[in-house]
């Protein structure tokens, strides 16, 4: 019987609960493999070789090789865990989060320095807040995005 979860409703947020653990060990498994400096070199020497010693589905790997930090979220992967893909990038912390959300790094920590996003409207999935479905990617990304659509006025409404 599987468990009531009225968590799922938090727009943007994938709970990592029991679930998700067990969906995503191998992937975490294989981020923290790389905090040993000879399996970050291995990694950035042959990354879908390396990726294909680790029992994930080819959904995870194909996460991991297009740094879709958000499907790996969605696969099972914990983002404490992902994070070690964004160093061996040489990426921060922050400029990972920009780009989960679309922003800019500079985005990002603006929205961060000014307290971060409103839970006006980002209660349940259904609001119109700016974490809903319907509002992503934000940033310079959404912008682009809404100009693909013939919204190009750049002002952020979709």
């Amino acid at each position: 019987m599987p468990l009531d979860k009225p968590y799922q409703d938090i727009p943007g947020t994938t709970i990592f609960d029991a679930e998700q653990s067990r969906k995503g060990y191998w992937l975490n498994q294989f981020c923290m493999s790389l905090m040993k400096a000879d399996n970050r070199a291995r990694f950035k020497a042959g990354e879908q070789a390396y990726l294909d010693e680790w029992p994930m589905s080819d959904a995870q790997k194909a996460a991991v090789i297009a740094r879709d930090l958000n499907e790996c979220i969605r696969l099972g992967g914990n983002i404490y865990f992902l994070a070690k893909i964004g160093a061996t990038d040489g990426r921060s912390f922050q400029q990972m989060a920009g780009s989960m959300t679309g922003m800019t790094e500079d985005e990002y920590r603006a929205m961060m320095v000014a307290g971060g996003r409103s839970a006006d409207g980002n209660r349940v999935v259904g609001e119109d807040g700016d974490a809903q479905a319907q509002h992503q990617p934000q940033g310079a990304a959404g912008r682009r995005a809404r100009a693909g659509r013939g919204n190009g006025d750049g002002d952020g409404a979709a």
